[in-house]
């Protein structure tokens, strides 16, 4: 694909809407784009998270892995999804495996790409904080609501 869809998919997702055309080329322009076949996994639960995930195409089943071992569907990810949007700024651990539902593609946004685009325009930082922080509070009040179908 070329840079300018990149750059218009990026535009797309919640956490870079309110960026320019110049940071989301960027983030393009840095990012890594991914071919997934059906069935492969694409990240797994509990691996350590290096780089995020937007989905440019096809769909992802998320599940989860509870105590007892039992996978729990959690989803699936579709055109325009961030998966692991922490890992941009953070070294977490997944906290679900995602499995390429079709053959898909992903641009990988990883950490060093992120905080360079942060360096380079650091109004953008609190912008992305305020974004990521609200992210995170929708996330665990998904999280609690969902939280008695984790325990098995």
């Amino acid at each position: 694909m070329a840079l300018k869809d990149d750059i218009a998919l990026l535009s797309t997702v919640p956490l870079f809407a309110d960026l320019g055309e110049e940071q989301l080329r960027l983030i393009a322009f840095g990012a890594e784009r991914r071919r997934v076949p059906g069935g492969q996994t694409l990240f797994r639960q509990g691996a350590p998270a290096d780089c995020a995930y937007i989905v440019a195409g096809g769909r992802f089943s998320l599940t989860r892995s509870t105590r007892e071992r039992k996978d729990l569907k959690l989803g699936e990810a579709t055109k325009g999804a961030l998966l692991g949007e922490i890992a941009m700024i953070s070294l977490v651990e997944r906290k679900m495996t995602a499995v390429a539902a079709e053959t898909s593609e992903v641009i990988r946004i990883t950490r060093p790409l992120f905080s360079r685009m942060l360096e380079e325009y650091p109004d953008l930082a609190v912008m992305m904080h305020r974004r990521i922080s609200a992210n995170l509070g929708r996330m665990v009040g998904e999280l609690l609501a969902i939280a008695p179908r984790l325990r098995g």
